[in-house]
């Protein structure tokens, strides 16, 4: 919600006024000077949309902010140009509305073109949370990265790597729309009051790795070419999508990182395919090669990869991992009731590459259970499961 400084304003009474947290209107609003607000100029909100009221008969400022259970105030700011002791039947104000229900609806087929509309409402809604390309799919699909907080310990997730597990990305998404909401809101998640958390946590997300493969499973072969012909060819003609993991071009994302991929290449299929196929060389793929190099450039403390299925969460790598590990996975074990695994006779993923070249915690957490992928009437449990690995990775 946008508003204009008037004389004497500033960011702290606008923290007061609106029951905002000071730190999230500084963040909204990273080009304007807390110390030297110009008259007319304009501040972000967070929290808040503008929805219209229409004057009736009887109205006043006082009546209607006691009714809707606003501070007087807010109605003056919002409506500079209006009198309030000649209000006229008909006349339309600006009033404020706190945001209290989350925005994403995560419990539906979730494209690339549902991300980006929901991306776009939580940073309407929430500018302290910054939004950044990092790069493009093999279609020209940005790829993204959301960050909250300000915190020195950096804490990295991401989900559908594998086009078939997109049900990660809604889930990534609803649990920080969640988190959002407690921020604003200044509420507690299980009772645990996360305010604290927005100053010694830094969140980076990036939902979904592989768009052009979510979109492929979701929608079916894109109509643009030569992609549609190519895809038919690797699924042999069949047009059902449901068991493919890999990009668009039939490269197994989270075979591309050079963690032992010789190893696995020799085990692998040796040409695109819907899952499986590493590539010719490790991170040959624009989406692999997006997300390792915002992982050599972030300095992230630890790292969470996102899959389906199994209800597992996988957290060694070749005896590279931190005694830390152990002690963040029995706790993730515990809060969702997933069975810790360290070894498996897999390599060359994204949470392999993290721990062999950092030597700090990363995982691979499969979601549900099931056949990919998982069918919606799963999410909210996921969903539930989840939330309590994000709480422990705001309180560890």
């Amino acid at each position: 919600m946008n508003i204009r400084v008037r004389r004497g304003d500033s960011f702290w009474y606008y923290s007061q006024l609106f029951d905002i947290p000071l730190n999230l209107i500084a963040d909204s609003n990273p080009g304007v000077s807390p110390t030297a607000l110009q008259l007319g100029q304009i501040v972000r909100i967070p929290g808040y949309y503008v929805t219209f009221y229409t004057i009736r008969p009887g109205d006043t400022f006082w009546r209607l902010a006691n009714r809707l259970g606003l501070n007087m105030d807010m109605l003056y700011l919002l409506n500079p140009a209006v009198n309030p002791l000649a209000l006229q039947v008909g006349q339309v104000l600006n009033v404020p509305v706190r945001v209290v229900n989350p925005v994403v609806r995560g419990r539906r087929p979730y494209t690339s073109a549902a991300l980006t509309a929901d991306i776009s409402q939580l940073i309407e809604i929430y500018p302290f949370l910054r939004s950044r390309k990092i790069g493009n799919s093999v279609m020209g699909k940005n790829l993204i990265e959301l960050q909250v907080g300000r915190g020195a310990k950096r804490v990295h997730m991401n989900g559908s790597f594998h086009a078939n597990e997109w049900i990660t990305s809604p889930v990534l998404m609803q649990t920080l729309n969640t988190y959002l909401l407690a921020l604003t809101n200044r509420s507690d998640i299980r009772g645990l009051f996360v305010s604290p958390f927005y100053e010694s946590v830094l969140l980076s997300i990036v939902p979904m790795v592989n768009p052009d493969g979510v979109d492929l499973v979701i929608e079916g072969p894109p109509s643009q070419e030569p992609y549609r012909t190519n895809v038919l060819a690797i699924n042999q003609g069949n047009p059902d999508f449901s068991g493919w993991t890999a990009n668009i071009r039939g490269v197994d994302l989270n075979n591309q990182y050079p963690a032992l991929w010789e190893e696995e290449a020799a085990r692998k299929p040796d040409q695109p395919s819907p899952r499986e196929f590493p590539g010719e060389a490790p991170l040959t793929e624009p989406e692999a090669i997006a997300l390792a190099d915002l992982t050599a450039e972030s300095d992230f403390d630890r790292a969470l990869a996102y899959h389906t299925q199994g209800k597992v969460i996988y957290w060694g790598f070749q005896g590279l991992e931190p005694p830390e590990s152990q002690t963040l996975v029995n706790e993730y074990a515990r809060v969702s009731g997933y069975r810790p695994i360290r070894y498996v006779d897999s390599f060359a993923g994204y949470k392999d590459w993290f721990i062999q070249e950092w030597r700090r915690p990363g995982f691979t957490v499969e979601l549900g259970r099931g056949v990919n992928p998982l069918p919606l009437n799963q999410f909210d449990q996921i969903y539930e499961e989840n939330l309590g690995i994000f709480l422990v990775n705001l309180i560890r």
